[in-house]
């Protein structure tokens, strides 16, 4: 008996053993959430969910441009914890709500400077106290012997803070903070009982409401308003005071604590009312289970990542495990849990039965965020071109580039277009397409009605109707505007050929060339054209001046290497060399304008080969350079799989793999502005080993796997069945495509179609260290865009 105890004790020891072996890191494991905390990716290392309203991280400035995200790496004093923050945007905003514990026996309602942390509630603390993973961080505050740990739900989070023994123990929360500039209007809080504060603020574009509970009842609380001073104490603070309103106001609550006692707040957060904020909490946060919320956050996250699967380096895992953690949690929604939702037109609406999308920051998303959507979220695209319609509805327009659901049109072209028209393209239309389809082609034909400002339309669009192009001593960024409307006119071209519109698609189509308008043969780059046909002259040297045509300005001379300054610029963040290649939807008849692919390529060669610097004035979104190839700006996205186009596909395998060696671990691993997710989702498809150079096309390019496996796993109905790339004998230096099968047979072609991904099957690519220069360079095979098969269902 004694031996038979004895094997089963060692077969459950053997079975453990192997289980725990088998096991291995979870995908959350690889994430990273500091890599693009330094120099100015803008990113914020603290929780949130995928598609959460809440973003809770710490800050450590407020005021210009390196502080976008609130959070720098490089800095080691933090002001306190906010819920909202953008991800990796180029304009300071948000930072709404924040709380910060101190202690000392001075009551400090001003954060003081970085400078000398000592003059206000800031804190000093160390790197190596400090730990983030998706959906939970923690830091040590040095100055107070503070522990902090902050998770999050959707829309409510939660903090944790571990204090020393004292009576000087505080919890500040500042409606003053904001990240950037502070609007005007009076924020409000009142302190209803012992442990409940509620109230709003009035942030950038929209007012937040908050109810925030703390886990212990209150020894003493108070007021403080930052912006007056009482004439008899000379002070700002209002102790036992339970209301106060102002632009600058916060609340203050007392405690004693023993040695080791945690205190608890959760803060739900709403855009509609302070009741809604109190029902998302109490439907999210029901209890003080600290640790069941920050591991139901990370079962999510791990969830989510899960969806694609990946062997290989654990290093390269671990930057594309944390770059497409930051694809998915750029997008983010804004109902709260009874569907309401601030719309448009001022008004209260709910969203039944699906989420409501805020923000589109299209002109960096619509090249790879958002297509990156429909593959590994697509369980949300209909929601987010829905909300599309719900903004169209209720604000009477098409709106473009906006954010917290303010109507925007701030950026070159028209890109809801293509976000609308590849998800369309895709069989996502569980929306009214008929209607969306009206709006599009409305903006794109007429001028916003009454009462709407003509600047709610396209920019220069009877210029580009009446010339084919839009003129530079007419309006800004002309050159951009005229390639990326071309653009957006082929897009709504796929869509009606798809709806039987006949007439627009041949308006749209003979639009969508409208960017040979603008190809000078004499410099072969896309170049400014004044309103009388003319060239803008040549700079030859000289610094650009500034000419002026009644209240619009433009530089006088055409440099290719001068990107500039708003309003003066031809380009959007860019120059001549960038912007040549924005003609996604027509490669072969760019090709054509250069008179052969040989020149093509030549010109494609200089680009990735010269020298990275612009004529001045310098910008500071010309980094992550190869050449004039700028990985830090959208633009350039597409342009190292332009080989593909040309038969010499083993160039672009080349040169993306150069660009994804600008992607690294660290602080400081993403070479630009995140934006949203656009540089990040731009990595997770050049790993994969294909990208979508023509949103709206369902094609995608194949560039140069950098994993030895990748696996998009089924998920009905969406991914029929498992789609793998498989790379053998990758590496470093083995980059290039020897030769590729698709589900066993023979693969020799560029592209594959997203029909064929999420049909699901096996491609698998022999890699070596030198080119094969006949694999995939029959440029005959690649098709403008798929046509739409009868069969398509709407994935709901």
């Amino acid at each position: 008996m004694k031996k038979l105890i004895f094997f089963l004790l060692l077969a459950g020891l053997v079975a453990c053993n192997k289980s725990q072996q088998t096991t291995g890191p979870e995908p959350a494991d690889y994430v990273d959430p500091f890599i693009g905390t330094d120099f100015f990716a803008h990113l914020f290392p603290g929780p949130t969910l995928p598609f959460g309203m809440v973003q809770l991280s710490p800050d450590t400035y407020n005021k210009g441009w390196n502080y976008c995200a609130g959070y720098q790496y490089a800095d080691h004093s933090i002001m306190g914890f906010s819920h909202t923050h953008y991800s990796g945007v180029g304009m300071a905003a948000a930072g709404d709500i924040l709380l910060m514990p101190t202690v000392n026996q001075k009551l400090q309602v001003q954060p003081g400077s970085r400078e000398n942390p000592d003059g206000g509630y800031r804190s000093r603390f160390d790197h190596k106290d400090e730990i983030a993973s998706p959906g939970y961080y923690s830091v040590f505050l040095k100055d107070y012997g503070v522990r902090v740990e902050l998770t999050t739900t959707r829309r409510a989070g939660m903090h944790k803070y571990t204090f020393p023994l004292t009576r000087d123990a505080h919890i500040l929360l500042d409606l003053g903070h904001i990240i950037g500039k502070r609007p005007k209007g009076e924020s409000h809080l009142e302190i209803k009982d012992n442990h409940t504060i509620r109230g709003y603020k009035v942030s950038q574009e929209r007012t937040v409401y908050f109810v925030a509970e703390f886990s212990k009842p209150f020894a003493a609380y108070g007021t403080w308003d930052a912006n007056y001073r009482t004439p008899e104490s000379g002070a700002s603070l209002f102790p036992w005071k339970s209301a106060e309103s102002g632009e600058n106001i916060g609340a203050f609550v007392n405690y004693s604590t023993k040695e080791g006692e945690v205190i608890y707040v959760k803060v739900g957060l709403s855009w509609v009312s302070m009741e809604g904020a109190r029902r998302n909490l109490e439907a999210e946060i029901p209890d003080w289970d600290f640790n069941r919320v920050k591991r139901e956050a990370r079962a999510v996250w791990n969830r989510e990542l899960g969806k694609v699967a990946v062997k290989g380096d654990e290093t390269k895992k671990q930057v594309f495990y944390t770059a497409l953690y930051h694809s998915i949690l750029a997008q983010r929604i804004f109902n709260d849990v009874d569907g309401k939702y601030p719309g448009m037109d001022g008004k209260i609406h709910t969203a039944r039965g699906y989420d409501f999308f805020p923000s589109f920051f299209c002109w960096d998303t619509y090249r790879s965020e958002q297509p990156l959507m429909t593959l590994v979220e697509p369980e949300h695209v209909n929601d987010m071109i829905r909300s599309i319609a719900d903004k169209t509805q209720h604000y009477g327009w098409l709106p473009a580039q906006h954010h917290r659901n303010v109507f925007g049109q701030g950026m070159a072209g028209d890109h809801l277009v293509p976000v609308i028209v590849d998800a369309w393209m895709k069989g996502f239309r569980d929306y009214n397409v008929a209607f969306l389809f009206d709006a599009m082609v409305r903006k794109a034909t007429q001028q916003p009605p009454p009462p709407l400002p003509p600047s709610d339309g396209r920019s220069g669009l009877q210029y580009y109707e009446n010339l084919g192009y839009v003129p530079v001593d007419k309006r800004p960024e002309s050159v951009s505007n005229t390639l990326e409307l071309a653009y957006d006119d082929w897009c709504i071209a796929r869509m009606a050929k798809g709806l039987g519109k006949t007439d627009v698609y041949q308006l749209m189509s003979k639009r969508a060339g409208n960017y040979r308008n603008l190809f000078d043969t004499i410099t072969d780059f896309m170049r400014p054209k004044l309103s009388n046909g003319d060239w803008l002259p040549a700079c030859n040297g000289k610094p650009a001046g500034i000419a002026r045509q009644g209240d619009h300005t433009y530089y006088d001379c055409f440099d290719p290497l001068l990107v500039g300054r708003r309003p003066n610029r031809y380009f959007t963040e860019s120059n001549a060399w960038q912007y040549l290649w924005a003609v996604q939807q027509d490669i072969p008849g760019l090709i054509r304008l250069f008179g052969s692919k040989e020149k093509f390529i030549a010109k494609l060669d200089t680009l990735f080969t010269m020298s990275p610097e612009i004529s001045g004035p310098k910008y500071v979104g010309v980094v992550g350079t190869i050449g004039q190839y700028v990985q830090g700006n959208q633009p350039s996205h597409h342009v190292a799989y332009l080989y593909d186009f040309a038969g010499e596909p083993w160039k672009t395998q080349k040169r993306v793999r150069e660009v994804m060696d600008l992607y690294r671990t660290g602080p400081g691993g993403i070479c630009g502005n995140e934006d949203m997710g656009s540089l990040s989702s731009w990595f997770v498809f050049g790993s994969m080993g294909f990208y979508p150079v023509t949103p709206g096309s369902n094609i995608y390019m194949i560039g140069s796997p950098l994993m030895e496996k990748v696996t998009l796993k089924k998920n009905l109905p969406y991914q029929q069945e498992d789609f793998t790339i498989r790379a053998l004998n990758v590496s470093d230096k083995n980059k290039y495509i020897q030769s590729a099968t698709w589900n066993g047979k023979p693969f020799n072609r560029d592209w594959i179609s997203h029909e064929e991904i999420t049909k699901g099957g096996l491609l698998e690519f022999e890699m070596g260290p030198e080119p094969n220069r006949l694999w995939g360079r029959n440029i005959q095979d690649i098709p403008a865009a798929l046509p739409l098969k009868n069969n398509v269902k709407k994935i709901k």
